[in-house]
């Protein structure tokens, strides 16, 4: 019998992390299904891309200890690949507090706004590359309902990159209420009828038929603008963009985003509306709500907003685990192609990702966000040595990704902090997210000293 005791414990430490990194390697081998190439993700080791693995996964643990620990969220998964080499892929703790579901790789979670790239976006870049869509066209030519509104003027690239001066956001349902509570006419109602046909997903309440043309379209319509033109993040126009992208293409929004990159890329568990094609128990929950859907949001979209556009919706709503997602963000560092097939072309991709007003103080790409213009570690979500042409979105239910061309690294961090209330924002107060990326911006730092 072997004495432990005897082993020094960095060695037996060694031992233990080879030992569990390979079989969590082969356990998601076996949970993908796409051929093995060295064009598209693969799984490898942090030592085949001059990592030091003791000190990658010592690191993430005790990170990620102390946010369940403090119940920053229940679980999540996190994924990273340099190179095409996904070198780490894990998942932690549980799909709700109760402990009883493990989080596996194979989960889906609740994206959140990380689908104004991964979807919107990623639809306006192979429009643009088709040549039928102009970012510089204004919002009253793509949207006529909107040309005399103070908004017409706007153009699609000043939307994009936020620095429009649009409103933030705007309370929908809230909205849609009378002092008393009560829904007004033509907008939700308690039950359903020929004129409310549509169930608001996860709740027991049902919209008007005409409810998004006439009353969402006509509050972002009338809505006010900031007096100056400056950097405010804002999804108001994203939730007009899926027509958009259907009036220019001729397919619908979804069948569009699947047919030239989900299904191709093989991401299978990407989509909106989950529970249509997957069971509730692969799927993590996110918030309950007490105050719109009076219901735990499980299968369906945590957005309140894209649930009344019922699940489908350019701003949030998309669905997917964590190497799904990278695909499409390696493609994007990879000048456009995976897999032998050519995606976006290359000069596209720069374009959108791209620093569209710096000069004005505004880091944001076209849809995509970017790293701060002068680093500040209380407001970033990223490393401090990410490339100033890295980019990606993070999502409000606690969701990231990011992709940095120059070091060829991908980023994927999926949890579901709003469980059971978007109130809790330990995940911002610890810096969970950039103390991840940190440590292997810093690991990388290191191996390229030591070359």
């Amino acid at each position: 019998m072997i004495n432990f005791t005897m082993i020094p414990t960095r060695i037996l430490l060694s031992c233990i992390v080879l030992f569990y990194c390979q079989s969590g390697i082969m356990a998601q081998n076996v949970t993908d299904n796409s051929t093995t190439r060295s064009d598209t993700l693969h799984y490898s080791s942090p030592g085949e891309v001059g990592l030091d693995s003791i000190l990658l996964h010592v690191g993430i643990d005790s990170i990620i200890n102390q946010a369940l620990d403090s119940g920053a969220f229940p679980g999540c998964q996190i994924l990273l690949a340099k190179e095409g080499k996904v070198f780490y892929h894990k998942s932690f703790g549980y799909h709700t507090y109760d402990s009883l579901r493990p989080v596996l790789p194979t989960d889906i979670y609740d994206i959140a706004s990380i689908t104004k790239i991964a979807a919107t976006t990623l639809a306006l870049m192979k429009l643009y590359d088709e040549g039928k869509f102009d970012p510089d066209q204004s919002l009253g030519h793509y949207f006529p309902f909107l040309a005399r509104s103070n908004k017409g003027h706007l153009t699609m690239r000043m939307i994009l990159a936020h620095q429009s001066g649009l409103k933030n956001w705007i309370p929908y349902h809230a909205e849609s209420r009378k002092k008393n509570g009560r829904y007004r006419r033509k907008t939700i109602a308690a039950d359903s009828s020929e004129s409310y046909p549509y169930r608001i997903p996860g709740s027991s309440l049902w919209m008007h038929k005409d409810y998004v043309q006439k009353k969402i379209y006509r509050m972002i319509k009338k809505s006010s603008l900031y007096e100056e033109q400056s950097y405010v993040y804002s999804g108001l126009v994203f939730y007009l963009l899926p027509e958009l992208v259907e009036r220019l293409s001729g397919s619908s929004f979804q069948d569009y985003l699947s047919e030239n990159f989900y299904q191709p890329l093989e991401s299978q568990t990407m989509g909106f509306e989950p529970l249509k094609k997957f069971p509730a128990s692969r799927i993590v929950p996110t918030e309950i709500d007490t105050f719109f859907r009076m219901n735990l949001l499980h299968g369906v979209v945590h957005d309140e907003g894209a649930a009344l556009m019922l699940g489908v919706s350019g701003n949030a709503g998309l669905f997917s685990n964590a190497y799904d997602l990278a695909k499409v963000f390696q493609l994007l560092i990879d000048s456009g192609s995976y897999g032998g097939k050519s995606y976006l072309r290359p000069e596209t991709i720069l374009e959108f990702t791209r620093c569209q007003y710096c000069a004005l103080d505004n880091r944001r790409g076209m849809g995509f966000d970017k790293p701060l213009i002068k680093y500040d570690s209380i407001k970033t979500s990223v490393a401090k040595l990410a490339s100033p042409e890295s980019f990606g979105h993070s999502g409000y239910t606690g969701t990231l990704v990011w992709a940095d061309p120059d070091n060829k690294l991908i980023f994927v961090f999926l949890a579901n902090r709003v469980y059971p209330t978007r109130t809790n924002r330990k995940i911002y107060e610890l810096n969970i997210r950039p103390r991840i990326h940190d440590l292997v911006y810093n690991l990388i730092k290191e191996e390229k000293i030591s070359e």
